[in-house]
């Protein structure tokens, strides 16, 4: 799994029980990685899977065992366009975890946004700029969405807010980390 992020202006505004985050992960922008090394995630590259509907976990700091919200618990909505993904998500704060994290983001330590996703075969292109290499990743299948602390991509924008409480029934799926594969060296930092 590959992980890419945004640095965010993240917003927090207390108005009742449940927050809803507003997030968008732009494409097209283009972002170094390490030295020499840039990347750019080409518009809608994650449209396969998320057109298909497969299940997005929103997690901190990459996690699977701090879930936020998912798409199959009904507290997550992704929503791929042409300028990049948009994402809504009603958080509940009765996990320590949820709690910790609006915490970390009142504080101003978590802003970003970073998508975790494999990238598909052929899905990807690698060119030279003089010394420097791009990769654009034009398919991949993500598998989630994580508030981090430091990303690696600079233009994500986050946004949450509380809204008044709603109930829902209770979902009782396990959250299940997709299978490791190789990794590839261009992104060996990040796996």
């Amino acid at each position: 799994m590959l992980w890419g992020g945004n640095l965010g202006a993240l917003e927090l505004r207390a108005e009742g029980g449940a927050t809803r985050l507003l997030a968008v992960f732009p494409y097209g922008a283009e972002t170094e990685l390490a030295p020499g090394r840039r990347e750019v995630i080409a518009s809608r590259a994650f449209a396969d899977r998320i057109e298909a509907g497969g299940e997005i976990h929103l997690l901190l700091q990459h996690d699977y065992a701090k879930p936020l919200a998912s798409t199959a618990a009904g507290s997550l909505s992704v929503r791929d366009t042409e300028a990049g993904l948009e994402i809504r998500a009603d958080l509940d704060s009765g996990t320590s975890w949820a709690a910790d994290f609006l915490a970390a983001h009142r504080a101003g330590l978590v802003r970003g946004l970073s998508p975790g996703f494999r990238v598909s075969a052929g899905g990807e292109r690698i060119e030279r700029r003089g010394n420097d290499t791009l990769r654009t990743i034009t398919g991949a299948s993500l598998f989630e969405l994580s508030a981090v602390t430091r990303p690696a991509y600079p233009s994500a924008q986050i946004e949450a807010r509380a809204w008044e409480t709603c109930t829902r029934a209770h979902n009782t799926h396990q959250d299940r980390q997709p299978v490791r594969g190789a990794v590839h060296p261009f992104n060996r930092w990040r796996a």
